[in-house]
């Protein structure tokens, strides 16, 4: 493993132990440099291809995706651990279809499904990007739509 501080491969694993759901190992690494960092192991069934909104393909990231998460989740009351969570189960879901083609737009409603129950606010800052709200009315008129905030 190459350490992201100073680039060398001379790296040791010094603990290694599974996450509380069981589908990653999360290994503490010491480089020759002194540093220490955190990698994880995760299981890949297959290879996802994703299908944008314009008909290009490209492969799944799933650190891609999981950026997207925390900037909807970004000074949220919702601690790491369940994100992260949240981000294996919607990887997990989607290898779970048994599809190696997967369209964006089944990637983005379940995200959005996922957030409404986890953070109502995280939810509709998603919904505003992944939908392409240009203007306060866009806002409005989604919100007016979704009952999450009149339950609370």
């Amino acid at each position: 493993m190459i350490c992201p501080i100073c680039k060398k491969g001379e790296t040791s694993v010094v603990d290694s132990r599974p996450t509380e759901d069981g589908t990653t190992i999360r290994r503490r690494r010491l480089c020759i440099c002194g540093q220490r960092f955190t990698t994880f192991e995760r299981v890949q069934f297959r290879e996802l291809v994703v299908i944008k909104k314009n008909g290009r393909k490209s492969t799944f990231d799933r650190e891609k995706l999981s950026k997207s998460i925390y900037v909807a989740l970004k000074k949220r009351p919702i601690d790491t651990e369940t994100i992260e969570k949240f981000i294996s189960n919607i990887s997990r879901s989607l290898e779970e279809l048994g599809q190696s083609e997967i369209s964006s737009n089944t990637i983005g409603t379940m995200v959005m499904e996922g957030l409404k129950e986890l953070d109502p606010v995280a939810y509709v800052r998603f919904a505003s990007v992944y939908r392409n709200f240009r203007e306060e009315k866009d806002f409005v008129q989604f919100v007016d739509k979704i009952d999450v905030f009149k339950k609370r």
